[in-house]
């Protein structure tokens, strides 16, 4: 029956669930994410059986607890723990500020699948990955996710469907047409300018371009992402003719709260790639995948890609682009994102 929700439909409910702090059913155990749980919550969760704090291997190493589990760890709930002292091991703001309560125990009998089905979910709702776990019977009224067809649809390529598109005349080229993208799993939308005409017959000048609030908009120092966006569209209008992507991925995947946290651990001394880790991230979460998805739906299969970044070049060969030319995209540098750009050509290997 078509009215019925799809799996893809059910985990877009879930994430929206656990971010208004509801927990969900994720296999045989209820799932809440650290953030957004409430006191109240927790006690009921925990009047179910042994409840567990779900890691990421990166965040216990931060923790110094032992990860059993490959990629996570299942730090055994004491039985004073409270709401606040969840917090203090999601969020690594006053790690440096306030001693961490331990020692932490984890678990290393048992099965962990369905925990690392819901620690990616959360990921994926762009969470701090830090979950609150119990096994139970299934509770009336919660959403219910099998684990192996969640991490399944977790890991698939969205679709992208065409919602609109209209001319939009911008100060690098008055011929520019927006075009709007909507993917299938209840994700945020991206969006493709198109630079007067390109030919679909020849390689396009291309850029992918990850949506960076603080410097597309607010003209942040602490990054490059402004002036490679001014840059690059400046190039597509003297060629007369481009593509850029822009894809809704701010943060490198995490989301703005979490990038705001990372800058916050920045000025605490740590890196770009250090703050990702101590918050439970990758270095990078970004998907490429759907540039080279929305390529394909404008009708491009080659491109002559605007990009300090070699993975993106890999990405778009790897799913079908043809990447005819790496143009270099190298914008100045200024006092407060020096140590940023030194990072990412140590650590990401940009070529800068």
């Amino acid at each position: 029956m078509s009215l019925i929700p799809t799996l893809a439909e059910i985990v877009a409910r879930a994430r929206a669930d656990l971010r208004m702090g509801l927990p969900v059913m994720v296999g045989s155990h209820v799932a809440a994410a650290a953030e957004t749980l409430s006191a109240a919550r927790l006690a009921d969760l925990r009047a179910l059986g042994p409840a567990v704090l779900v890691l990421t291997e990166r965040r216990a190493q931060t923790l110094k607890a032992r990860a059993y589990d490959a990629g996570l760890a299942r730090v055994i709930l004491p039985p004073k723990a409270d709401l606040a002292w969840l917090r203090a091991l999601a969020d690594p703001a006053h790690d440096l500020r306030r001693a961490m309560k331990g020692p932490l125990f984890t678990a290393r009998e048992g099965d962990a699948t369905d925990h690392r089905a819901a620690l990616a979910l959360t990921k994926s709702a762009q969470l701090l990955p830090a979950v609150v776990m119990v096994p139970a019977a299934p509770v009336e009224g919660l959403t219910r996710l099998p684990t192996a067809p969640l991490m399944a649809q977790l890991s698939q390529e969205a679709a992208l469907a065409p919602v609109a598109a209209a001319r939009v005349p911008i100060i690098a080229s008055e011929r520019s047409r927006l075009h709007v993208f909507r993917p299938d799993n209840g994700g945020e939308e991206h969006y493709a300018v198109e630079i007067g005409d390109p030919p679909r017959d020849t390689p396009v000048l291309a850029r992918l371009h990850s949506a960076c609030f603080t410097g597309d908009v607010l003209g942040s120092l602490k990054c490059d992402c402004g002036p490679q966006l001014q840059a690059a569209l400046s190039a597509m209008g003297q060629a007369g003719a481009g593509v850029l992507l822009y894809l809704n991925q701010e943060g490198r995947g995490i989301g703005l709260a979490n990038k705001m946290r990372a800058y916050d651990l920045q000025d605490q001394g740590f890196d770009t790639v250090e703050a990702n880790h101590r918050l439970g991230f990758e270095d990078d979460e970004r998907d490429f995948r759907i540039g080279a998805a929305l390529l394909r739906r404008l009708g491009f299969r080659a491109v002559r890609l605007m990009t300090n970044n070699p993975r993106k070049v890999a990405m778009m060969q790897g799913h079908g682009i043809d990447v005819a030319e790496r143009v270099p995209l190298i914008v100045p540098q200024n006092p407060h994102n020096q140590g940023y750009l030194a990072v990412k050509a140590q650590k990401s290997g940009h070529l800068l």
